[in-house]
C-alpha cells in the first residue's frame, strides 16, 4: 500500500508541474493583451476546481416513477460504478440527492451499500471495490406521494480510497447525475384469473429478478427488472400438496390459464420444450430456451409483455395474431429455466426476452389479501410443500393502477 501511495503522490505532483509549465509557456508568447487574456484564463481555471474522484459512475437507464401496491411511488434503477484506481476503494456512504435542491431523498450506510453492490458478471455482493472493478449499485427509492419525486437526481459518495494521495484517502464526490424519466407507465389488466396468487420475487428488492443483469448481443441488459413469478396457494396456504414434489399436478397453479393483460399483437412464440422436474435446477439451458414455452405480446407504445414457462403444446396463439385483453394464451407449466410451476410475467422495452430492458407497469385492479414472511420462508414452503404462514390484510385492500409488490398475496377476480 505504501508504494501505491507514493506512485499516486508522484502522479499528482507531476500533474501540477505540467500545469505550471504550460502556464509559463503561454506567458512567453503574448504581449500585454496576451498577458491579460492569460490572467483571465488562469482565474477561470482556478475557479473550475479539479478534484480527484476515485469512483466514476453513471445511471445507464433513467428511473421511471410508478405506483406500488403499498400506495407509495417507487424508483428502481442501477448506478454503474467503476473503481478507477490501483487500490481498493470502499463506499462508506451513498446519498441520493435532489440535484436541484441538494436535499437527500435516500441515504445508505456502508452495510446497506455493500448489500446492493454487485460486481459485473457476479450475483454475489461485495463491500469493497477491487482495483479497476466495475459494479452495479442496485437502488430503490420510494416516496409517500408522486409529487415528491425530484426532476433530477445526483449521487453523493463518501469513499475511502487506498490509492489516493496520503492524507486524502477519505473523499466525498458527486457523480451519476440523471434525469427522472416521466413517461406514462403502461396500465394493464391481470395476467391470470382467480385468487390466492403470491407475487414472488417481484419488485422492488428481490434479487433474483431486479439484479439479473446479463451480457447479450454485446450489451448489458436487465429485462427482468420488474418481473414477477406468480405462484398460487391452496386453501391451506401450500404451494403444492401431496406426497411427491416431482408431481406437476400437485402444484396449485399448474394448468391455470394465462391471459392477455392488454390488447396486443403476438410477436414471439416458443413451444415444444419439455417440462422440467420440480425441485431439480435445470442445466444446459440456452438463452433462447430460458423462458421455456413462452409468448411475447406487443402492447404498443414500446411496451412488450413476456409470459414464460408454459406447458408444452398448450399455447393457443401464433405469431402475428391480434389478441384482446382476457384472451387465453396458454396454460401455466414448468418448462425452461424453472424450478417449480409458475407464471413468469414482465414488461420490457423490446421484443427480445433478454436483450431488452425491463419497464414498470401497473395493474388496473386487484385485491391484496395477505403477505408472506419473505423470500426465505417462501422458498422453504415451496421446497417442502408445507404451509406458508401468511399475515392476512384485514380488511383486504382494493388496489387500482399499481404494481403488485414482492410477497403480496393477491386476488384477480
Amino acid at each position: 500500500m505504501h508504494s501505491t501511495r507514493i506512485v499516486a503522490l508522484t502522479v499528482a505532483v507531476a500533474l501540477v508541474l505540467a500545469l505550471v509549465g504550460f502556464g509559463n509557456a503561454g506567458k512567453t508568447q503574448g504581449d500585454a493583451s496576451g498577458a491579460k487574456e492569460s490572467t483571465q484564463s488562469s482565474s477561470k481555471r482556478t475557479a473550475e476546481v479539479q478534484e480527484f474522484t476515485p469512483i466514476v459512475a453513471e445511471v445507464p437507464h433513467a428511473p421511471i416513477p410508478f405506483e406500488g401496491s403499498d400506495g407509495r411511488t417507487h424508483l428502481v434503477y442501477e448506478l454503474e460504478v467503476t473503481n478507477f484506481t490501483s487500490g481498493k476503494t470502499a463506499i462508506e456512504r451513498l446519498e441520493v440527492l435532489d440535484a436541484d435542491t441538494g436535499d437527500a431523498v435516500a441515504t445508505l450506510n456502508a452495510r446497506e451499500v455493500a448489500g446492493r453492490l454487485q460486481p459485473a458478471g457476479l450475483r454475489e455482493t461485495v463491500d469493497t471495490l477491487a482495483p479497476s472493478m466495475a459494479a452495479n449499485v442496485f437502488l430503490h427509492v420510494s416516496f409517500d406521494k408522486a409529487n415528491q419525486v425530484p426532476e433530477r437526481l445526483v449521487h453523493q459518495l463518501s469513499v475511502r480510497a487506498e490509492a489516493a494521495p496520503p492524507g486524502q484517502q477519505k473523499i466525498t464526490e458527486k457523480t451519476g447525475r440523471t434525469e427522472v424519466d416521466r413517461r406514462d407507465v403502461k396500465v394493464v389488466g391481470p395476467p391470470l384469473r382467480g385468487s390466492n396468487y403470491l407475487a414472488a420475487d417481484s419488485c422492488c428488492d428481490a434479487t433474483r429478478h431486479t439484479r439479473a443483469t446479463l451480457p447479450i448481443n454485446g450489451k448489458v441488459w436487465l429485462s427482468q427488472r420488474y418481473a414477477v413469478d406468480y405462484e398460487q396457494l391452496d386453501a391451506n396456504n401450500r404451494i403444492w400438496s401431496g406426497k411427491k414434489r416431482e408431481n406437476l399436478d400437485n402444484y396449485t397453479i399448474y394448468g391455470k390459464k394465462a391471459i392477455a393483460a392488454a390488447d396486443g399483437k403476438v410477436v414471439k412464440v416458443i413451444d415444444g420444450l419439455p417440462e422440467q422436474v420440480p425441485g431439480i435446477f435445470p442445466e444446459g439451458i440456452s438463452p433462447e430456451e430460458a423462458d421455456g414455452n413462452s409468448v411475447i405480446l406487443d402492447l404498443g407504445g414500446g411496451n412488450y409483455a413476456l409470459y414464460a414457462h408454459f406447458q408444452p403444446g398448450s399455447i393457443r396463439v401464433e405469431e402475428g395474431d391480434r389478441v384482446e385483453r382476457g384472451d387465453v394464451l396458454a396454460l401455466v407449466g414448468n418448462s425452461g429455466n424453472s424450478l417449480a410451476p409458475h407464471l413468469h410475467f414482465h414488461v420490457m422495452n423490446g421484443p427480445l426476452s433478454l436483450a431488452s430492458n425491463g419497464l414498470p407497469y401497473e395493474v388496473d385492479s386487484f385485491t391484496v389479501t395477505g403477505r408472506s414472511p419473505g423470500t426465505e420462508a417462501f422458498d422453504k414452503a415451496e421446497a417442502e410443500g408445507t404451509r406458508l404462514k401468511i399475515t392476512p390484510v384485514k380488511p383486504p385492500e382494493m388496489v387500482t393502477d399499481a404494481m403488485p409488490l414482492d410477497q403480496r398475496v393477491v386476488d384477480f377476480d
